[in-house]
């Protein structure tokens, strides 16, 4: 069974399928839980032409929910706040970016990296992490579990990441590539339309110990794309480099009409294991230019920044000053560099670039009356700037014979989005002791679909597939109105154990999250069992060792 985070894998074979007959209501036992996963609920078949099924297939809960009294107009109320600010000017934002390139050799996890994610900086925080790993241990046992569950490197990062507050929007693997993209709580609403892909280019195209993956997203309405690659190895393989790259520049390809390829985006981050290497000099000038911090010497013979002289596809890329140690290839555990019988020359295969496309001109204005004085034609202000902060490798991991690096960038852009798409409440107090019923409205069209689902989540989750339950927006409607739409839940889909939850809206067409509700309290249901007692199972979703 797939989990409905999952949804664009069940549209791609039954999303376009028309439904017909009549929409009925899902017994509580085909509801999904954590517990109870065994299969999907049915989809609704009805929908009016707004787009909102009016069904009335479950008696309306507020007789037996003292605190859901289905005040419309509060709602109402609210989306007409909403609508107000939206019609504000746009307002410039400044977002820091973290990224991490880190070939971590098969190795597990290290018990701490917190100097490789700035968690101890007393700089502004960030918000955004896009964290590339390569030759994550693909063997056979372990791909196929990690297939099943979280890797062990996804589920490090988002242990370390969740508590302070980020989430984990989408990840993609192909093998022994790993992408992970988290953004702050407070964001995740404005970042969608999320997709990834991936091209293999390991053994004629065939195999996928090399190539590229990537994830493309829309960050407050400006595109973005994040690519990690891992390329040919060997000092003689330069141009196999250069030609693989550009084979994924050219191929890869995402299912939206806006940037359907990786060039397309507005901002466009490269970067991974490049296994450039550095040319022409011997060993021992190498040694002695490094020991001595004499970078400089370096990059004139460094493979990339000569290939970006010479390759006009490379022209538009950006790189900052490589002032750090070459961080391959070394002893591990160590500083020190290769010491067996091959003794590896030292380079920087490790590697952030970024490219930001142009603006498109704005539309030409009439031409001025021949007496009228032509104004001086005004400088068109980028509508992203991407700063470099810092770019720094990091000694003191040395798991595997490669140091990782990362690159602190701000962007600065003008928010296109400042509200979500959806705005979400829980009506009244909430109990498994009775039925509970969710609000939501609609703040702008999106391309919504009857694979949409609302999860309810424990404050503090990881990611999108972390929900407690979840109830599918069409199937579980029970009114309808221009403005605000309610969605019933069984009571058997609330924990008993009660807590700190929230509500997400997901899209499965936009792949994220699209409305969050503010935190809210759940009761302790009359039934749960004593303080301290701990069952295996309640409702088939308590289980505090998990969550």
């Amino acid at each position: 069974m797939l989990p409905p985070a999952q949804g664009r894998l069940a549209v791609g074979q039954r999303g376009e399928v028309e439904r017909n007959g009549v929409s009925r209501a899902l017994s509580s036992a085909s509801r999904v839980t954590l517990k109870e996963n065994a299969r999907l609920p049915q989809s609704p078949h009805v929908i009016s032409s707004h787009g909102c099924a009016i069904l009335h297939k479950k008696p309306l809960v507020q007789d037996r929910n003292p605190g859901a009294a289905m005040d419309l107009n509060r709602m109402s109320d609210a989306v007409s706040s909403l609508t107000l600010r939206k019609s504000d000017s746009k307002k410039k934002g400044t977002f820091r970016l973290h990224m991490v390139t880190w070939n971590v050799g098969t190795a597990p996890p290290p018990d701490d990296v917190s100097s490789l994610l700035l968690l101890d900086s007393e700089g502004p925080a960030l918000d955004v992490y896009v964290i590339g790993l390569q030759e994550v241990n693909s063997k056979v046992l372990n791909f196929i579990s990690d297939m099943t569950f979280d890797d062990p490197w996804s589920s490090f990062f988002m242990d370390t990441l969740a508590p302070l507050g980020y989430i984990k929007l989408t990840s993609i693997r192909m093998q022994g590539l790993l992408l992970l993209v988290f953004a702050k709580h407070c964001h995740v609403p404005f970042i969608r339309d999320i997709q990834a892909s991936y091209t293999r280019t390991g053994l004629y195209g065939y195999w996928g110990n090399k190539g590229g993956v990537s994830v493309r997203m829309s960050f407050f309405g400006h595109l973005i794309c994040f690519l990690n690659c891992h390329l040919a190895a060997h000092m003689e393989y330069a141009s196999q480099r250069l030609d693989d790259f550009e084979h994924i520049l050219e191929t890869q390809e995402f299912e939206t009409e806006t940037a359907p390829r990786i060039l397309d985006h507005k901002v466009l981050f490269w970067f991974g294991d490049l296994n450039f290497r550095i040319a022409d000099h011997g060993m021992h000038f190498l040694r002695e230019a490094i020991n001595n911090k004499r970078f400089h010497l370096l990059w004139e013979k460094d493979q990339l920044n000569m290939a970006k002289k010479k390759e006009a596809f490379l022209k538009d890329f950006q790189e900052g000053p490589l002032r750090f140690k070459p961080t391959y290839k070394y002893d591990l555990h160590s500083d020190n560099y290769d010491s067996s019988g091959k003794k590896r020359k030292p380079a920087w295969t490790d590697r952030i670039l970024w490219r930001v496309k142009g603006d498109a001109p704005d539309a030409p204005e009439q031409e001025a009356e021949p007496e009228e004085e032509l104004a001086e034609p005004k400088e068109q202000e980028p509508s992203v700037r991407v700063t470099l902060e810092s770019y720094a490798s990091h000694m003191s991991y040395g798991i595997s014979d490669h140091k990782p690096v990362t690159g602190t960038f701000s962007l600065e852009l003008k928010k296109l989005h400042t509200t979500p798409l959806v705005i979400i409440h829980a009506e009244g107090e909430w109990s498994a002791d009775w039925d509970a019923l969710v609000t939501y409205s609609t703040q702008e069209p999106f391309p919504s679909s009857t694979w949409d689902w609302i999860g309810l989540y424990k404050v503090g989750f990881r990611s999108h597939m972390d929900y407690v339950s979840y109830m599918w927006v069409k199937d579980d409607e029970v009114s309808c109105t221009d403005e605000v739409v309610q969605v019933y839940v069984s009571r058997e889909e609330i924990p008993v154990l009660g807590g700190e939850f929230l509500l997400c809206y997901f899209s499965s067409n936009l792949q994220s999250i699209v409305g969050m509700s503010p935190p809210f309290q759940i009761t302790r249901s009359k039934s749960a069992p004593p303080e301290g007692v701990t069952p295996e199972s309640l409702n088939g979703m308590d289980r505090p060792d998990e969550f």
